[in-house]
């Protein structure tokens, strides 16, 4: 199965992550970084704008990619392979729009969310986190301007 999921943060370097509700395709009860399924003839990019949009509301400019995971769930004989994308807000305030499939929302540090019971993707995201980034850089304004002068103004669309 292949789905993927964003990395989202806010201008004091909070993460924002979402708890899997009752209805949620598989690891529900866990706090992890939002993401979805891809439908035919969609890329990744289009398929992480429109998800969050229905999800949570807000309009969002994919960034770069983070990293990809093999999320295996071994419980519940589930195999994803889960790209995730860094992102951030361009309009909008999260909300939740699917109760049943999203319990609860909320913008967290990295320690904070280390904290809580994460999704097998989460987890292996947030340790990508640490390891690719600096902590000074999570901050979404900073990073950007970091990555302009490392990278040029290209973007994924």
């Amino acid at each position: 199965m292949l789905g993927w999921g964003r990395a989202i943060f806010n201008d004091e370097g909070k993460l924002f992550i979402t708890l899997r509700g009752k209805e949620a395709k598989n690891e529900r009860g866990k706090w992890e970084i939002p993401g979805g399924s891809v439908e035919y003839g969609e890329t990744f990019a289009q398929a992480v704008k429109r998800e969050i949009k229905e999800e949570v509301g807000v309009e969002i400019e994919v960034l770069e990619l983070l990293g990809i995971c093999d999320h295996i769930i071994p419980d519940e004989h589930q195999h994803w392979v889960s790209p995730t994308y860094i992102c951030k807000i361009k309009k909008g305030t999260p909300k939740i729009l699917e109760p049943n499939k999203c319990a609860a929302i909320g913008w967290y540090t990295l320690e904070e969310a280390e904290q809580l019971p994460l999704s097998i993707v989460t987890k292996y995201d947030v340790e990508i986190l640490r390891k690719k980034y600096p902590m000074e850089l999570l901050k979404i304004q900073t990073y950007e301007r970091s990555r302009t002068k490392k990278l040029g103004s290209s973007k994924i669309t």
